[in-house]
């Protein structure tokens, strides 16, 4: 047998005791109270469970072993594409795309008709529940001072982020890095763009043109048509 008596090694002590009480109403309220630890294991000191407790307890928890979240972590090497990772329960990540054919999906009044068109290169910033896109104009991997472009689309908001209407975006604490992209773009290019918000056209000239003009054919994407978001990619960093 293997000696194990490292696994034991580690000695845990009491130190905080909860005890949960319910109301005995149709719909109970609760109330939690905690208890000091005594180093011979008697609780002591019985009061309201505080808010700084609960949220150190919750801290604790979270990055307990085993317990920890695997929330934008790659499940192998960081994939290439990847500008910004910041993990915490609340972060979001930040990458690019380059310029490819994509299909796209337009409500039948604008009169585009659905298919493949080229699109430029983007940059994506998303947390678990909100998502911002702009455009580059050149296709090479991104800098910290690189200028951002409107993202050419419908439903977008002046500030770069995207209305993403009645999708039902699911991304849990366990989302992986890849999930996390995958799922995004998939979102976003799976939705119908339907309209302008805020009188917000992110191109010069007609944007309903110039997708009747893009879409079903091979031609490039006309990068003049692109207007500045008045940012850097080191704006998006917060």
């Amino acid at each position: 047998m293997n000696n194990i008596t490292n696994l034991f090694s580690e000695v845990y002590k009491p130190f905080k005791a909860l005890v949960f009480y319910k109301s005995s109403d149709e719909q109970p309220n609760y109330y939690a109270e905690a208890y000091d630890m005594s180093d011979s294991g008697v609780p002591l000191n019985a009061h309201p469970l505080s808010i700084e407790e609960a949220s150190s307890l919750a801290d604790n928890l979270n990055s307990s072993e085993g317990l920890q979240s695997g929330f934008l972590r790659p499940s192998g090497l960081l994939p290439e594409n990847i500008l910004y990772i910041n993990p915490d329960k609340n972060g979001y990540a930040i990458w690019y795309s380059n310029p490819q054919k994509a299909k796209l999906f337009f409500i039948e009044s604008l009169q585009i008709p659905n298919g493949m068109a080229f699109i430029p290169a983007l940059i994506w910033k998303a947390t678990k529940t909100t998502l911002s896109v702009y455009a580059l104009k050149e296709n090479i991997k991104p800098s910290a001072k690189t200028k951002l472009f409107h993202a050419p689309f419908f439903n977008f908001y002046k500030e770069g982020n995207v209305c993403m209407g009645t999708v039902d975006v699911e991304m849990t604490n366990q989302t992986s890095l890849e999930e996390f992209i995958n799922g995004w773009q998939e979102y976003f290019f799976n939705s119908y763009f339907s309209h302008l918000l805020n009188n917000h056209n992110p191109v010069k000239g007609d944007i309903i043109q110039l997708w009747q003009d893009q879409v079903n054919t091979n031609k490039k994407f006309p990068s003049a048509v692109l207007t500045a978001a008045k940012k850097i990619l080191k704006d998006l960093i917060q």
